[in-house]
């Protein structure tokens, strides 16, 4: 089974105006049109068998019902192979409650942005919604390093800041996106290994693709982790930590899965990263 486990999409009637919206700002080409069914015809050409859907809250209004739609999204996963983490955002008014429906429902974890939530990942909001976490058993995805539609924004997840939430949490399962902490890789490989966080993949190997509106202006600009690099922050995690991710729509589930399969992990290390480890985590 391969898994993707960091993928996007958005209402039918939002994707357009969104995915325009974030490749303006990301300067970045789009793989798919970002809805679900976008998402589900990449799965069949590309051979994903399940692709997990990570929904952000940017303010606490949107709470409910985004995790409304998650829900709703799960309630045909058998079908679809389409299953969905549920949000959640440090300035909403009653999280455990919120996280306690999500756990009831069926929902194996969250996603967190403090990029795009403004709130640093060791403050004590966040803290507060890992601990409930632990407790419901929900696994917690969150956005971690820079982010590239925020080039100049403040650290609010850097390796330094999620090892110090690490540290005053007890027992959360957390995954940290793009290989530990987008282009603060140096940082991730001295600070995160030893934490026990997992990583996942997503946009972190080889050349970013651009829209063409001509902000990248050097070959050097485009440039993520090389794959000796990729190999050897994986195996620091150990390949037991490791998740597949794209990052769909702004990476190809085709042209991922070829980038990772030509890396010179060994057969078990594949399967596990493809898709072993995600289905442990999510009761696959």
């Amino acid at each position: 089974m391969i898994v993707d486990f960091h993928t996007h999409t958005f209402p039918d009637t939002l994707a357009a105006r969104t995915v325009d919206k974030l490749q303006g700002m990301s300067h970045t080409k789009p793989f798919t049109d970002g809805t679900a069914g976008g998402l589900s015809s990449e799965m069949a050409r590309s051979g994903v068998d399940v692709s997990l859907v990570l929904p952000v809250a940017t303010n606490a209004r949107q709470v409910p019902h985004v995790n409304d739609a998650s829900l709703a999204l799960n309630a045909q996963g058998a079908e679809t192979g389409v299953l969905s983490f549920g949000c959640m955002h440090p300035d909403f008014d009653g999280a455990g409650a919120e996280l306690s429906r999500l756990a009831s429902g069926g929902i194996r974890g969250i996603k967190l942005h403090p990029v795009y939530q403004g709130v640093a990942f060791d403050d004590v909001r966040y803290l507060r919604i890992l601990d409930r976490c632990a407790e419901l058993g929900l696994v917690v995805l969150t956005h971690a390093g820079r982010d590239v539609g925020y080039p100049d924004a403040a650290d609010y997840a850097s390796p330094a800041q999620i090892a110090n939430a690490v540290r005053q949490t007890d027992g959360v399962t957390l995954v940290c996106a793009h290989m530990g902490g987008w282009r603060q890789w140096d940082d991730v490989e001295r600070i995160l290994p030893e934490t026990g966080v997992w990583i996942d993949t997503s946009f972190a190997l080889g050349k970013m693709t651009p829209n063409g509106d001509g902000y990248y202006q050097t070959p050097e600009s485009l440039s993520l982790l090389d794959a000796e690099r990729f190999v050897r922050l994986a195996r620091a995690f150990g390949a037991e930590r490791v998740l597949f991710g794209t990052d769909s729509p702004w990476g190809g589930q085709s042209e991922g899965l070829r980038q990772f399969r030509a890396l010179p992990f060994t057969p078990a290390e594949q399967a596990a990263i493809l898709g072993g480890n995600a289905q442990r985590l999510l009761g696959l």
